[in-house]
């Protein structure tokens, strides 16, 4: 048996998220069902993490277990064959045991996950960003943002920022980085940390917006970080500038990994 891995980009947009639900309109349902036009087997893939409706992922990586031998990049042309534009497997690897006898696992074996939030920052939608960025017609101070955001870094418990339905056995994260950058009339916001609660990026998002609007003090994000309840922060913010971006894995399992920007197009 051969564990296979590939990289996976999509556009959320129409899609009901990516984890497989009754009616089939998710990105893992369509990328099950083009590996079983590929392969003419069923293939069960496990992902790195999973992403609620419209958000989109830069490099989602999952991994599946399978007897057939072919060449990685059959994988990737193969695989697209049958995927719609909106979903495309950018790269697949073979990935051996390690020294251990350890296999590896896109969501066990992930160090880290990083997200990318891109906001439009100006007094008028754009048509052009529409269900690819997130937008905010009030003028936005991105110093207080980033001086809110330091609250952020470390271990904490990230209740506050959780979703009801939340099914993470604890809200205990490591948050390694929350950076602010603005070009032009976009913001885009990158937080990387061990792993993330459902919701939490969207709803630490829309908190930092609260500050940047001046509707609260930068302060006022530890203030909701301690009362780790979810009434203490902002609403859940949309999803539609939500990116997966990069998950970081250990350069043993020598996966062909491609290298996060910011974003495509900045």
């Amino acid at each position: 048996m051969t564990r296979i891995a590939l990289g996976v980009q999509y556009i959320g947009t129409g899609w009901n998220g990516y984890q497989k639900q009754p009616e089939r309109n998710t990105v893992q349902d369509r990328l099950e069902i083009a590996l079983e036009k590929f392969a003419c087997v069923p293939l069960h893939t496990t992902c790195a993490g999973r992403t609620d409706a419209g958000v989109h992922a830069i490099e989602q990586v999952v991994h599946f277990d399978t007897d057939l031998a072919r060449p990685a990049q059959s994988w990737v042309r193969g695989v697209n064959a049958f995927l719609p534009e909106s979903i495309v497997v950018r790269w697949a690897a073979v990935v051996e045991p390690d020294a251990e006898g350890q296999d590896f696992h896109a969501r066990f074996s992930a160090r880290s996950r990083t997200y990318h939030y891109v906001l439009y920052n100006h007094p008028n939608p754009s048509a052009l960003l529409a269900r690819r960025a997130g937008w905010v017609f009030r003028p936005l101070d991105v110093e207080r943002m980033r001086e809110g955001a330091r609250h952020l870094i470390g271990t904490h418990d990230f209740s506050s920022f959780r979703a009801s339905g939340c099914q993470a056995n604890t809200p205990v994260k490591d948050m390694h980085e929350v950076s602010i950058a603005r070009h032009g009339d976009i913001i885009v916001f990158t937080l990387r940390a061990s792993a993330f609660l459902h919701h939490m990026v969207r709803n630490i998002v829309g908190s930092l917006i609260y500050i940047g609007t001046g509707r609260n003090e930068p302060a006022w994000m530890r203030e909701v970080l301690e009362a780790r309840s979810r009434d203490a922060a902002a609403p859940t913010f949309m999803p539609d500038g939500l990116y997966f971006a990069k998950i970081e894995y250990d350069p043993k399992w020598k996966l062909p990994q491609e290298d996060a920007t910011p974003l495509p197009w900045l």
